[in-house]
């Protein structure tokens, strides 16, 4: 299945010299939000527990805070609307007086004046667990990372395969900030989205340089620019059915999925789009930034042919008994 008909070559590498700097903007813009106002670490990491409370009318948001503010046991609560005015999510840090008790008749007795309300989901963390949590999330995106490099590595030249690395980490970072910019709470979704990103954004671009790299080997033209130029305008059709595909299917989940699944859904939206971007602008624009030379790479590719023959010619002579 193709969008173009005709295929016409577009000089991508012209316009990746605007996407580099927009790339550049956006990195040190994502960097800054790490630090300021930072992540807001969710129920899985931070641990404490959290409620979500469906009332019958709109939920008296002002009236449950002021319940829960007056009880001691429940110092430090988080109260905000959840999906709809009828749902509030109420996030209640581990306390001592709460240690080992049930919460839910707690807050069925605590907020009985508010209203008629029902408690739809009911979650506890401990911060031992929670921390638990964070540490092999952050390992799982660290072994994720190392996978993908080690990868790459084998199947490209080291100047393209640390472009394909670059790029990816380009597309967490980003992708990682939507999460501060959204308010969204750092939480196993999002690192679940993130890992989902990995694979698709190297898949992506893993696509674009093995076109890349057939049409060094067949053109034998010594010019890279037009190299890329032809493969990414060769595989646009491919690139832009797969992410228009994964990005609806991930824009029905947010529409549809409601906030519970918010924190998976918005971040893939963010890095689907940012994940495609780099590898058509980003990736093959790197490699030729490292230094890339294709008429080198050609000597090289005619040794490895020629060795290849020489040793074929041996193995034909040693089974003829010429050997």
């Amino acid at each position: 299945m193709e969008i173009f008909k005709r295929i016409r070559i577009i000089d991508f590498v012209k316009y990746s010299g605007y996407g580099l700097w927009l790339s550049v903007a956006l990195v040190v813009g994502s960097l800054v939000l790490y630090v300021k106002p930072g992540f807001t670490p969710g129920i899985d990491f931070a641990g404490g527990n959290s409620a979500q409370v469906r009332y019958e009318q709109a939920a008296p948001i002002e009236q449950v805070r002021a319940l829960l503010e007056a009880e001691p046991m429940f110092k430090g609560v988080q109260v905000s609307e959840f999906d709809s005015v009828q749902e509030l999510l109420i996030k209640i840090p581990n306390t001592p007086a709460l240690e080992g008790k049930n919460l839910a008749p707690l807050l069925e007795s605590t907020l009985a004046p508010s209203g008629t309300f029902e408690i739809r989901k009911l979650d506890s963390v401990g911060a031992k667990v929670g921390n638990e949590l964070k540490e092999k999330g952050m390992i799982s995106l660290l072994l994720a990372f190392i996978s993908m490099m080690v990868y790459v590595s084998f199947r490209y030249e080291w100047r393209f395969a640390l472009a394909g690395i670059l790029a990816l980490i380009h597309d967490v970072i980003i992708t990682a900030a939507s999460v501060i910019i959204f308010e969204i709470d750092l939480n196993l979704e999002v690192v679940a989205a993130l890992l989902t990103l990995i694979g698709y954004s190297i898949n992506d671009t893993i696509i674009i340089f093995d076109r890349i790299r057939e049409r060094m080997l067949s053109d034998k033209t010594n010019d890279i620019r037009l190299v890329i130029n032809e493969a990414i305008s060769h595989t646009l059709s491919r690139t832009l059915l797969t992410s228009l595909t994964v990005f609806f299917v991930v824009l029905t989940l947010y529409l549809f999925g409601g906030a519970i699944i918010v924190g998976f859904s918005l971040p893939m939206l963010v890095g689907v789009i940012v994940g495609t971007y780099s590898s058509m602008f980003l990736a093959p624009r790197l490699a030729i930034m490292l230094g890339f030379n294709i008429e080198a790479y050609h000597k090289k590719e005619s040794l490895k042919q020629k060795r290849a023959q020489e040793r074929a010619k041996l193995r034909q002579q040693y089974e003829g008994g010429r050997v």
